[in-house]
């Protein structure tokens, strides 16, 4: 997004994202926090079969890029943290998360410290 981009919020509820082949493609901010992730990561492995097919068929659905923003006390309450990198790696410039910690005492894994931010 950038300034006075116009965005859609949805808190609580049913969460699903299934766009259709005619649709335009959407950028996706998806923010959760501990285990709230659950329904988000399903949305994020629909996205990456999403970019899969698009990039293996070349029709479909054209998916647009993926912001993740998650929140947990500390990289250990971080669910499907190696699967979101996974993504990433998988995805590059498609789809991108950053981890949030709030009460981290130890030290950060390397492989997570480029995309982690907090205490």
């Amino acid at each position: 997004c950038t300034v006075d981009s116009e965005v859609a919020l949805r808190v609580g509820g049913d969460f699903f994202f299934d766009p259709q082949p005619g649709d335009s493609p959407v950028k996706l901010v998806l923010i959760a926090g501990g285990v709230g992730i659950n329904p988000l990561f399903s949305i994020l492995l629909h996205i990456a079969d999403l970019h899969g097919y698009q990039e293996s068929k070349g029709n479909g659905y054209k998916m647009g890029t993926v912001k993740l923003y998650y929140s947990a006390k500390n990289t250990s309450e971080l669910l499907f943290k190696k699967n979101i990198l996974g993504l990433m790696n998988a995805f590059p410039g498609k789809i991108s998360c950053q981890f949030h910690v709030t009460q981290q005492r130890s030290q950060i894994c390397k492989e997570l410290q480029p995309h982690v931010t907090g205490k």
